[in-house]
C-alpha cells in the first residue's frame, strides 16, 4: 500500500479497465470507509454509497450519463448521494475524493463522473432505488487499470501564491 503522499502525487482519472480483475466485497467494503471517513460540515454525514457490480447495471448506468460511458466496462461503479444538507456537495465531493485516494492506495483505478446537477441524475436515483429525497454527487468506476494515463500537471510555481495573488 502507498503512502498518503504518493497517493495524492500519483492519482490519475483512469477510464481503461482490466475486465479479467474483479473487485472483492472487502476491497469495495475498505474503498467506501475511507469515503465515510471524509471530512464534513457540521459533522452532518450526508452520504449514502450504493456500491454496483453487476456488469448489467453498469452498462445502464453508463448509458444513461453522457460522459461515463467507461463505467460500463469498470469492475465497479460506486455511486454517492447525500440528504439535501446545506453542504451536500462539499461533503460528496470530499467523500468521492477520500474514495478514489483509497483505491489507487489499493491498487485499483478509478475516475469520477459528474451527478449533481446532471439531468441523469434522478433518474440515476430511481434506477437504483434511491429515495427521491437524496442528491446524486457522483458516479465513481472503479477497476484495476488497464493504462494509466499521464496528463500534464501545472507546476506549483504556477499556482502558488504567498501572501497575496
Amino acid at each position: 500500500m502507498m503512502d498518503a503522499l504518493q497517493v495524492l502525487r500519483e492519482r490519475r482519472s483512469v477510464r481503461v479497465y482490466d475486465g479479467s480483475k474483479q473487485l472483492s466485497s472487502e476491497i469495495l467494503e475498505a474503498i467506501v470507509d475511507c469515503g465515510r471517513l471524509a471530512c464534513t460540515a457540521r459533522n452532518e454525514q450526508p452520504w449514502e454509497f450504493v456500491v454496483v457490480t453487476d456488469p448489467a447495471m453498469r452498462a445502464r448506468i453508463a448509458d444513461i450519463t453522457q460522459h461515463g460511458k467507461h463505467i460500463a466496462g469498470a469492475a465497479a461503479c460506486i455511486a454517492v448521494f447525500c440528504s439535501d444538507t446545506r453542504y451536500y456537495l462539499e461533503d460528496g465531493s470530499a467523500a468521492t475524493q477520500n474514495i478514489l485516494n483509497a483505491a489507487w492506495a489499493l491498487g485499483v483505478g478509478g475516475c469520477w463522473v459528474a451527478g449533481d446537477k446532471k439531468e441523469y441524475a434522478g433518474e440515476m436515483g430511481a434506477l437504483l432505488g434511491v429515495p427521491a429525497d437524496k442528491k446524486l454527487v457522483s458516479l465513481i468506476a472503479l477497476g484495476h487499470p488497464a493504462a494509466i494515463p499521464a496528463p500534464p500537471k501545472r507546476a506549483l510555481k504556477d499556482v502558488l501564491h504567498w501572501e497575496c495573488y
